[in-house]
């Protein structure tokens, strides 16, 4: 049975991951601990979002798109799967899916308990300190 994952995309966000892409080449998601627009994931040219030492590499959503978390928020949230979805309104004007309309916006649901004991027994994700990319 292969680990599960910790984040994943909607088709809606997936069509939308592509569609930013394909505009500004790879790009990586950061989930702060941020109050308003700060709690909702930031997506960003990769190489322009200078990720921190402690955040937290969840996994890689789609094409290869990594998907960051900071340390504090990611103690809060370890015992979840997220998902990333799309909704109307406008988010962060710092996101780059802010133009379009729409917003990323995070789903979650605790993980049962064989999820999270398979990933409490496999090796702690990795964090900024560990991969620069």
């Amino acid at each position: 049975m292969p680990d599960p994952n910790r984040v994943e995309l909607t088709g809606t966000a997936a069509e939308l991951l592509h569609e930013l892409i394909e505009r500004h080449g790879p790009v990586m998601f950061h989930q702060s601990g941020g109050c308003c627009d700060g709690s909702a994931p930031m997506c960003y040219p990769r190489g322009e979002f200078r990720v921190g030492a402690q955040d937290v590499l969840l996994g890689r959503v789609d094409v290869d798109t990594p998907f960051w978390m900071s340390a504090d928020q990611y103690e809060y949230w370890k015992h979840t799967h997220l998902t990333v979805d799309v909704v109307p309104g406008r988010g962060s004007g710092f996101s780059l899916e802010a133009p379009e309309g729409v917003r990323f916006l995070i789903r979650s649901r605790l993980l049962t308990d064989a999820e999270f004991l398979r990933l409490e027994a496999a090796p702690p994700p990795p964090t900024g300190a560990e991969i620069t990319d």
